[in-house]
């Protein structure tokens, strides 16, 4: 069971990293960004394609794929920031899932529908506890996902940058008037998110299924992990990342139910979304 768990702390890792990435677009753009794992992806599938046709070297091929899936979320943000600059939040987001269809249309067509051969860029074990080894793998994804939020804590809080982006997602009419220019840093927003999840995707999918659709759709375990946290707040989308993870590979570890790990996210979010409501549910029936 120990052993399930921690295994499960390597996908749980990259959950709250995509979660964070999420936190940061519906706080700071006002976007749920359902293509965020998407670009990651497709930017992981081009690096496989530089490395198995083009002869690239692995570490050239992995950081030109992390930079073309910052460009492909960029190039969506400048969309947003373009043409949906006044839309809800709704609105925004929903725009979101035609990159997350056309990227997935497009690996097919490129790559094929089969998983890609991506090369570890992390391989082995990191060290043993207890009997139980924990690979680099594991590490690097619970470690990235907790520097990340707290980089982007300290980011928000104790820089300019920061304060701009903050004004911007609170009063975007007076930020704006006070001179902030809000299209190039939302786009950046977008780019950072894009790189971040490229760079997490590229190090975890040798180990995870990485098809096209089920690297597309990790976006929503990442959501889980955000609706825990309200998507406002970092370090409970952290937990509830490492949370999801670790039960998949409890109950991935147990036969009679190891069939229900593919539906753990969707249970999460559902018993969330209860719980939030849970005043209103109950005021109604009162």
């Amino acid at each position: 069971m120990i052993e399930g768990a921690i295994a499960g702390l390597a996908a749980g890792g990259l959950y709250a990293v995509l979660g964070v990435c999420l936190t940061l677009m519906s706080r700071l753009v006002r976007v749920v960004n359902f293509s965020q794992a998407a670009t990651g992806m497709f930017g992981g599938f081009c690096a496989v394609w530089l490395v198995t046709s083009a002869g690239m070297p692995v570490w050239l091929a992995a950081t030109l794929g992390v930079i073309l899936g910052g460009l492909l979320s960029a190039a969506i943000g400048w969309i947003a920031a373009t043409w949906l600059s006044e839309a809800s939040t709704t609105t925004r987001s929903a725009m979101t899932v035609g990159p997350l269809l056309l990227l997935i249309s497009l690996s097919f067509i490129l790559f094929g529908n089969k998983p890609q051969p991506f090369a570890p860029l992390i391989g082995g074990p990191a060290f043993t506890v207890g009997g139980v080894v924990v690979s680099q793998v594991t590490v690097a994804t619970v470690v990235m996902a907790i520097v990340v939020a707290l980089g982007a804590r300290l980011v928000l809080t104790r820089t300019r940058v920061g304060t701009q982006l903050r004004a911007l997602s609170e009063r975007p009419t007076t930020a704006e008037l006070l001179g902030i220019r809000s299209r190039p840093l939302s786009i950046a927003v977008w780019f950072v998110t894009g790189v971040i999840s490229a760079i997490v995707i590229v190090i975890v999918a040798p180990s995870q299924s990485n098809d096209a659709t089920s690297l597309s759709m990790l976006i929503i375990p990442a959501a889980a992990a955000s609706l825990l946290g309200g998507f406002s707040r970092l370090d409970l989308t952290v937990v509830g990342g490492l949370a999801l993870g670790l039960l998949s590979g409890l109950v991935a570890q147990i036969d009679q139910v190891s069939l229900v790990r593919n539906f753990l996210p969707f249970l999460f979010i559902v018993v969330l979304l209860l719980w939030t409501q849970r005043k209103e549910v109950w005021d109604a029936a009162r």
